[in-house]
């Protein structure tokens, strides 16, 4: 089992990655629950222009049918116009690609935006879907029964736990 890296650490590398390569007006966007906490850290750094976006992805799920509603559902909010705006889409790991794809559709059904880069604190392989990010804190080999999950204590401090199954 690979030990996992600090995410504070994995932020810190997004965020300066995110200050060097981006160019100027983009927004960021965050995938509820985890991306949305990355999102909000690299707001307060990055201080983007544009209002901090969210969104909750579970209509958007392929495999919706089979898992149904998530009691935790909460409404999407982009507080800018997406026609036209650079975005970086925020999640915190990329596995199948299957929740990066649901965040575009959601995306494109408030317009069309410039260009979308995908920001991960960590990516652990195992794609379904040709999906890549263009930002990354770490990239972890793992098999496909074990599952990385980003924690957020009351302080606000992030952890990085393995779960299996």
């Amino acid at each position: 089992m690979e030990s996992l890296p600090d995410p504070e650490i994995l932020l810190e590398r997004l965020a300066e990655a995110l200050r060097s390569r981006l160019e100027p007006g983009f927004a960021l966007v965050g995938v509820h629950t985890g991306g949305a906490w990355l999102a909000e850290r690299l707001h307060r750094e990055l201080r983007p222009a544009a209002p901090l976006g969210i969104l909750d992805i579970s209509f958007y799920r392929d495999d919706f049918e089979q898992i149904g509603l998530h009691p935790q559902v909460k409404p999407s909010d982009i507080p800018f116009a997406v026609e036209d705006h650079p975005i970086v889409l925020v999640d915190d790991v990329l596995y199948t690609g299957r929740t990066v794809r649901a965040a575009m559709n959601e995306l494109f059904d408030y317009g069309r935006p410039s260009r979308i880069w995908l920001a991960v604190l960590v990516d652990r392989g195992g794609r379904e879907l040709p999906i890549a990010a263009d930002f990354v804190g770490a990239t972890i080999s793992l098999p496909p029964e074990q599952h990385v999950e980003l924690k957020r204590n009351g302080a606000g401090e992030l952890s990085l736990a393995l779960n299996n199954g």
